[in-house]
């Protein structure tokens, strides 16, 4: 027999299972015709700095499915990327060595980032490989590798030529805090107090204006004052000119219907730029522009005596200059809701800068087709997509003033303002760091060309992972082509991630990028989900591995159901602890009893017993599967563990017991049966457990039942449900009525504060004669589980159920009316 130890020690098994997948090397991808592809879109996690715990719990959900899928002969492409090229990057790397990018030449800086992500991602690794990720680390990317930057060039390149990308000065979402340009998509909205302000504006007549803003700071970049068309208040205006308190200038008063004539006054000043409105009035009615924010997030010049503040500053000071002008009405305290950078918080401003644009307003419609194309899980989470693809209203801005990332691969003639590509056989190429092919202009022969500065928006980089994976635009060595078969992903990066990369797989391949998108959850302190930036993680990933094995973390993550937020809970990973101890239990049991057995080349002859267990099997098989492939791994872990601990633990194993302890009772053919089966479910309880907690189960696996699998690990076999496909429902309803006995037993036995071990005198069974038939069958066992000395069968109904003493002998009345 196998020895093992009392215990499971998870500090000393845990690292040797990790090192048996690594030699053996049985993540790896290999092409296999006989085998379906099954591709995963790894989310590359963002590289600065450290990890949290709400990490762990999203990729450990990744790493069920694709363990599961192994289990069901797929093979596999799992691989690992680390976004690394964008702005939280070049932040952690000038905070680390106290420099500024742009004091240095970008491919020394490049060199510095490379060099520091390169030493986090080890560590990522290590992190990744201890918590049991299956991943193929062959298949390692990073979004500023040479590949990437690559794809990404190339895929600007072709999106130009194809008319898809254009650049235009236009006003643009603008971080001033991280001298940026933003998307749509990197904006937050956060609730803040200001005021609501009532100033005066006057007309060359005289006549008073009174305009209410929560941006009294805007004042010098006035351009224009609007009304409602049908507002009767102020039809009087039309075609005369407004003057502006504190600046003396004159600007138009125009009628607008996007004047909401309940709000404030109904009068409304237009500044370049507040919101989106102004830019809206400044295109339709050609105004004039004002630039009072300079990039830096002071008032510029222009904006007189308000030059040289910040927003905050600024809008103090005005307010005082109202107030001394006699033009400041009233004002009123407010919490409004504004848009913020999702990255430092801080509010937006809208600038005039040159910019790359892809064009996603006209192809909205097509975007939410393509939605319906994808199976969403949950399902619900689509509609988070639709409502986001439906409300936008600005083209994906690509471009950003920021140091470190991918540059654009385009020169500029200043002469005749010709956008110069790059060949695409040259990719990549930093062109502030490589003169233009021939130095002139194809155009108009000058040799004024300059390198376009600007760096492209990290989620252009991230929005082609799948295009990436399969090592696009070249062919992929693994045979891999688009569409991925899933994507994983939290739901609050739907309007980034996901949409972008569908963006992308329908402009360059026309079709989805993945045929399934499953959105997970986050993990949540308090109300809010846990985060690097916030860091309001009361544990680290390292902590929790110090405090627990492995496989309890991942047993907490698999209990959460898909796409729904979840509390860090400690009580669930002391549930998971009890799972992995009661699993080394039972087959401390189970290996006295299947150590050295030799499967016979078909089932041998069953008791109702066996046949009973193996019937539960099958359709906790069916149901697993059944929740696994609809990505409801929570569901797939209850359904296993239910079989386990309560069909398996509870009642196959101690009615089994009794045949192994006292064999001289049974007869050698329905002890084999029962070491086969033993053996059967045994290994089939592994398996189901295998990607929930795949180094104990490993673990056992190896000890157990290598020698006749004959498969280097667990994690390489099959679950075929036709091994299992077991069905007896006659011996189900026989076992189901001596198990509703042995449990009336055991209660009486329990209420009268006497052990289960206590041996009866009799017992005597009350039922009709179809179940004294099926019990009388399990006479043997019921005898043996009871500790019964004899069993009788009444059709008469006792009045009262007792258990009187009589020296050492003790009588069991039971009544069970089962039918």
């Amino acid at each position: 027999m196998i020895e093992m130890d009392k215990l499971y020690d998870s500090k000393t098994t845990e690292p040797e299972i990790q090192q048996l997948w690594e030699q053996e090397k049985i993540y790896q991808f290999k092409p296999n015709p006989d085998k379906e592809v099954y591709s995963i879109d790894t989310p590359p996690p963002t590289v600065s700095g450290s990890l949290h715990i709400g990490h762990v719990f999203s990729y450990t959900q990744t790493d069920l499915v694709a363990r599961y899928k192994r289990l069901r002969k797929f093979n596999v492409f799992y691989p690992m990327g680390f976004d690394d090229n964008g702005l939280p990057t070049e932040r952690f790397v000038e905070k680390k060595h106290g420099l500024k990018a742009h004091n240095m030449k970008r491919s020394e800086f490049l060199a510095l980032c490379l060099k520091e992500t390169e030493e986090v991602e080890k560590i990522f690794e290590v992190l990744w490989r201890s918590i049991g990720l299956s991943v193929d680390w062959t298949k390692l990317y990073s979004t500023i590798s040479l590949k990437a930057r690559k794809a990404s060039q190339h895929s600007f390149v072709e999106l130009y030529k194809k008319g898809y990308i254009y650049r235009k000065a236009e006003p643009s979402l603008y971080c001033t805090t991280c001298r940026t340009s933003v998307a749509q998509a990197e904006l937050d909205s956060a609730e803040v107090s200001s005021t609501f302000n009532d100033i005066y504006f006057t007309t060359e007549s005289g006549e008073k204006l009174s305009i209410a803003t929560t941006r009294p700071e805007l004042l010098p970049s006035c351009v224009a004052v609007f009304y409602h068309p049908d507002d009767a208040r102020y039809q009087h205006l039309a075609g005369k000119q407004a003057i502006t308190p504190i600046f003396n200038k004159q600007v138009p008063i125009l009628a607008d219907d996007l004047v909401d004539p309940a709000k404030g006054t109904g009068l409304v000043m237009c500044c370049t730029f507040g919101d989106q409105t102004d830019i809206t009035w400044f295109k339709k009615h050609k105004l004039s522009f004002v630039q009072a924010i300079g990039n830096d997030g002071k008032w510029t010049e222009l904006a007189g005596p308000l030059a040289g503040l910040a927003v905050h500053e600024a809008r103090k000071k005005v307010l005082e200059l109202l107030e001394q002008a006699g033009a400041l009405i009233g004002k009123k305290s407010i919490v409004h809701h504004v848009s913020v950078h999702e990255r430092c918080k801080q509010e937006i401003e809208y600038l005039v800068l040159w910019q790359w644009f892809i064009d996603v307003l006209n192809h909205k419609e097509k975007f939410l087709e393509l939605a319906d194309k994808i199976t969403w899980k949950p399902e619900f989470m689509k509609i988070r997509y639709q409502e986001w693809v439906q409300n936008l209203s600005w083209d994906w801005c690509v471009s950003r003033q920021r140091y470190f990332g991918i540059p654009f691969p385009v020169w500029h003639c200043n002469s005749c303002k010709q956008i110069l590509l790059a060949d695409e056989a040259v990719l990549p190429i930093d062109p502030q760091e490589t003169n233009y092919p021939g130095r002139s202009c194809p155009k108009c022969s000058s040799t004024d060309v300059i390198p376009d500065t600007d760096v492209m928006d990290t989620w252009n980089t991230s929005s082609l992972t799948p295009q990436i994976n399969t090592n696009w635009p070249d062919v992929s060595p693994d045979g891999l082509t688009m569409p991925m078969s899933m994507r994983p992903q939290a739901h609050d990066i739907i309007r980034t991630w996901a949409f972008d990369t569908i963006v992308k797989s329908f402009f360059h391949n026309g079709d989805i990028p993945w045929h399934d998108i499953v959105i997970s959850g986050h993990v949540l302190a308090g109300k809010d989900k846990i985060s690097k930036s916030k860091e309001n993680s009361k544990t680290s990933p390292e902590g929790l591995l110090a405090s627990y094995p492995a496989d309890v973390i991942r047993y907490w993550t698999a209990s959460a159901r898909l796409g729904v937020d979840t509390a860090f809970s400690e009580n669930q990973l002391k549930i998971g602890h009890r799972l992995v101890t009661k699993l080394w239990n039972a087959f401390r049991f189970c290996a006295e009893h299947i150590t050295g057995y030799e499967k016979p080349a078909q089932a041998p002859k069953l008791d109702q017993l066996n046949e009973w267990i193996l019937t539960c099997l099958n359709k906790t098989i069916h149901g697993y599967i059944q929740a696994f492939d609809g990505y409801e791994y929570h569901a797939a872990l209850e359904v296993a563990e239910k079989f386990f601990w309560a069909d398996f633990c509870d009642n196959y194993l101690e009615l089994v017991k009794d045949q192994f302890f006292n064999p001289d009772k049974y007869d050698a053919a329905t002890i084999q049966g029962t070491r086969f089966v033993l053996y059967e479910v045994g290994f089939a309880i592994l398996q189901l457990f295998a990607p929930f907690v795949p180094f104990v189960t490993d673990a056992l696996y190896q000890r157990l039942y290598k020698v006749t699998e004959k498969e280097v690990s667990l994690h390489v076999t099959v679950l075929d449900e036709k091994r299992f496909d077991y069905t007896f429902d006659q011996s189900v309803q026989a076992v189901q009525c001596a198990l509703a006995v042995v449990a009336s037993v055991r209660k009486l036995k329990s209420e009268k504060q006497i052990s289960l071990k206590t041996e009866l005198q009799s017992l005597v069974i009350y039922g009709d004669r179809e179940v004294q038939a099926l019990l009388a069958q399990q006479e043997t066992l019921l005898k043996g589980v009871t500790k019964s000395a004899s069993i009788q069968f009444s059709t008469e109904l006792l009045e009262t159920e007792h258990m009187t003493q009589d020296g050492e002998l003790f009588i069991a009345h039971v009544f069970s009316v089962l039918k």
